[in-house]
């Protein structure tokens, strides 16, 4: 292979880490043809591009990449095999349950969403990850629940709710007054009437003192 060809395979490896969001590094040395076929026809099916790539391209790719690989270019030894994915967790899938089979692939480290991850044991995490349109379901779950219990409040009371929001536009003070339980507002009335009475007692005694 000639400087060229080199530079090119360089620069593909690199368009593809930016292109792709999880980089996963695997070894996957040992399986045979058939094993190694039946791989490649998993990722496929969960849309993972799978490369056997020279460790000197790859750490070249890595270090001209404007992302941070960090530790990861630590790991270039050996068999390297990426799995390339837009998921997070997809490759991982792949990986623990071909293993039901086989002893391989076997993780070295892996690149998600900015976050690194070294070692084989880090197949559970990684196999746990959420990915973006789990993310998106679940808070879509958070926040229809909520509206529907709203929406079941304005169905069952939107004569009062209505009333109290007439009120907030019309005067805040007495807003405030229409959401206090009926017990509250009847306290509240007492105390104003007692200080009205008190008001004019006071009133009283005052004018009294004067006509003397």
């Amino acid at each position: 292979m000639n400087k060229e060809e080199k530079v090119k395979v360089v620069e593909e490896l690199k368009s593809q880490l930016n292109d792709y969001k999880s980089v996963y590094l695997t070894d996957i040395a040992g399986l045979d043809a058939v094993q190694t076929s039946k791989l490649r026809r998993e990722c496929f099916k969960s849309n993972i591009k799978l490369s056997v790539v020279k460790n000197t391209f790859l750490e070249r790719a890595m270090s001209e990449s404007e992302t941070d690989f960090g530790e990861l270019k630590e790991l270039l030894k050996g068999n390297t095999t990426i799995m390339l994915s837009e998921s997070g967790n997809s490759p991982a899938k792949v990986i623990k349950n071909f293993r039901k089979g086989s002893e391989k692939p076997i993780l070295k480290g892996a690149f998600v969403d900015e976050a690194i991850y070294i070692g084989d044991d880090q197949i559970e995490a990684l196999f746990n990850l959420k990915s973006k349109e789990e993310v998106i379901g679940d808070i879509i779950a958070l926040l229809q629940s909520p509206a529907k219990n709203i929406i079941s409040a304005l169905k069952s009371s939107s004569g009062k709710i209505a009333g109290i929001v007439k009120t907030l536009s019309e005067n805040p003070i007495e807003a405030e007054k229409a959401q206090e339980s009926p017990i509250e507002a009847e306290k509240a009335q007492e105390l104003s009437a007692e200080e009205n009475k008190s008001e004019e007692q006071t009133s009283e005694d005052e004018s009294n003192d004067d006509s003397k």
